[in-house]
C-alpha cells in the first residue's frame, strides 16, 4: 500500500511547487529534483520527496482514482455538522459558528469547551471538530511510521518507563545494519514515505553517528525523516538537517514549568521551547504537544499547552494522555479518561482548524481501544504505525502494554486501512 498519492507538478515558484491531485491542487516545497511543469512527484510533509515516472505515476492513479473519490463522498457524509433548531441554540454551536466564520476560539470559548459534561453536548463539539477538520483537511489522512532505535536514556523524567531511574528495564540499542534493514522494509516493502526515528536520549550514539544513519538513508531511500532524539542541541539540529531530515518529534509535555520542573528535576522548560523554537527556524517540520492528566494540571493548563503548540508553529499536534508506569515515581497516579483526551483533541481543531495536523497518539490507543476510530471523529487526521523490530518493540515501555507492541506490520496496516475506508479517510499526506 503505497502512503502518498503522485501529483502532477502545475506551476514552479522558486522552490515552491503547485501539485494537481485530482484536480485538488497543493503546494510542496522542492529541495532536491530538477523539475518540470508536467512532472509527477511524491510529496510528504508539504515536502517534494521524489519524482516519479509518468507511467509509474499514471500506474498510482489509476488505481487509487475510483476509490479515492468514493472515500471522499463517504468522510464528506459523515462529517456533515446540521444541528437541528434545538441544536442550533446549544452555546457549543455558536462557538462553532464563530470558528467556521473564520474567527478565533476565545479562551473562555476553550474553557467552557473542555468543562463539557453532558453527552448530547460533546456529540455536538466532537461532530463539529470533526466538520473543521474536512473543510480544510479534506479526507487526507498522515500515515506515519516510526523506529524506536534505542531505549537507553540519561535524563530522569518522573512519568517515563524507559528513563534512567528504572532499573528493572531490559536495555537495547540497535546498530546501524539493523535500522537501515528497518527504513528499507518499512518504505521499499510497506510503501511508507514518511518516517520517525525515535531514541530516548542515548548519549551512545553520537551526534556524528545520528547524521550518518540519516544521511545513508536519504542517499538510498525517498522518504520523508523525522528525528526524535530528545534535547540534542542547536548545533545536533543543524547537522542533521544538512543530514537531510526536515521533523522534529518532540513534545514540551507541559507548558506549565512547575510542572515540567517537578517532573523533570534539574532540566527547564525554557531550554526545551528554545530548541523548539530553533528547529523551527531552521525549517524542521514541528511535531510537538502535552501531556493530558498529569498530576496538578488544570484545564487552564490544557488550554496553556494548546496555546503554546500553536505559537511554536506546529504543524502536527501531539497530545498523549499520561499514562502510569509501575517503575516510576508517579506510579500510583491515574491516567485521564478518554473523554477528556477527545475533548482536548476536538479542542485543537477548534483552535487551529486550519493549519493543525492532529495526532490520534499510541498511548491514546493504549488508554482506550476505540482511541483512533474516535479520534479521528473527533478532529484528528493523523496516525502513526510502528515499525519497531517486534523483538524491541516492548522494551520501549515507557507506559505499560502499549498499542500494537505484538502486532506485525501487515496486521497494523491492514487494521487501519480498514478502519481508514470506513471513514472515508485516503492514507495520504498531500502536502499543504
Amino acid at each position: 500500500m503505497c502512503y502518498a498519492i503522485p501529483g502532477k507538478v502545475e506551476a514552479i515558484n522558486q522552490k515552491i511547487v503547485t501539485v494537481d491531485y485530482y484536480g485538488e491542487k497543493k503546494k510542496a516545497i522542492n529541495e532536491f529534483h530538477e523539475l518540470s511543469v508536467g512532472d509527477y512527484i511524491y510529496a510528504q510533509g508539504g515536502y517534494v520527496i521524489a519524482k516519479v515516472s509518468p507511467h509509474q505515476a499514471q500506474e498510482v492513479l489509476t488505481a487509487w482514482q475510483e476509490l479515492f473519490f468514493k472515500l471522499q463522498e463517504i468522510d464528506e457524509e459523515k462529517s456533515r455538522f446540521l444541528p437541528d433548531k434545538k441544536a442550533r441554540e446549544n452555546k457549543v454551536v455558536a462557538i462553532f459558528d464563530r470558528v467556521n466564520n473564520g474567527h478565533q476560539a476565545t479562551r473562555d470559548d476553550l474553557r467552557y469547551l473542555l468543562a463539557l459534561k453532558k453527552r448530547a453536548d460533546l456529540e455536538l463539539f466532537f461532530k463539529a471538530a470533526n466538520f473543521l477538520r474536512q473543510k480544510y483537511h479534506k479526507n487526507a489522512c498522515c500515515v506515519h511510521g516510526i523506529i524506536e532505535i534505542s531505549n537507553y536514556c540519561t535524563r530522569n523524567c518522573y512519568y517515563c518507563g524507559i528513563s534512567c531511574l528504572n532499573k528493572n528495564i531490559k536495555r537495547y540499542r540497535m546498530s546501524k545494519k539493523e535500522i537501515l534493514d528497518s527504513v528499507e522494509e518499512a518504505v521499499v516493502k510497506y510503501g511508507f514515505k514518511a518516517l520517525v526515528l525515535q531514541s530516548a536520549e542515548d548519549k551512545d550514539y553520537s551526534i556524528d553517528d545520528l547524521v550518518d544513519i540519516v544521511k545513508t538513508i536519504k542517499e538510498r531511500h525517498a522518504v520523508l525523516v523525522f528525528v526524535s532524539f530528545g534535547e540534542i542541541g542547536k548545533r545536533g539540529l543543524e547537522k542533521l538537517f544538512e543530514a537531510g531530515s526536515r521533523g522534529l518529534l518532540m513534545r514540551f509535555e507541559t507548558s506549565n514549568p512547575k510542572i515540567y520542573e517537578a517532573l523533570h528535576p534539574g532540566y527547564s522548560l525554557e531550554s526545551r521551547i528554545e530548541e523548539l523554537k530553533y528547529a523551527y527556524k531552521l525549517g524542521y517540520l514541528i511535531i510537538t504537544g502535552g501531556l493530558i492528566g498529569l498530576p496538578g494540571q488544570t484545564d487552564e493548563d490544557i488550554i496553556n499547552d494548546i496555546y503554546l503548540a500553536k505559537d511554536l508553529n506546529t504543524d502536527m499536534y501531539s497530545f498523549s494522555p499520561f499514562i502510569p508506569h509501575p517503575d516510576t515515581p508517579l506510579a500510583k497516579n491515574p491516567p485521564p479518561d478518554e473523554e477528556k483526551v477527545l475533548k482536548t483533541l476536538a479542542l485543537v481543531r477548534f483552535t487551529v482548524p486550519k493549519e493543525a495536523k492532529i495526532l490520534v497518539t499510541t498511548g491514546f490507543e493504549t488508554l482506550s481501544p476505540s482511541a483512533r476510530k474516535e479520534g479521528l471523529a473527533s478532529g484528528a487526521s493523523s496516525v502513526m504505525l510502528n515499525v519497531t523490530p517486534l523483538k524491541y518493540r516492548p522494551l520501549y515501555s515507557i507506559y505499560p502494554a502499549r498499542a500494537h507492541e505484538k502486532d506485525s506490520i501487515d496486521a497494523q496496516i491492514q487494521e487501519t486501512i480498514e478502519l481508514l475506508k470506513s471513514l472515508g479517510r485516503a492514507p495520504t499526506d498531500l502536502g499543504i
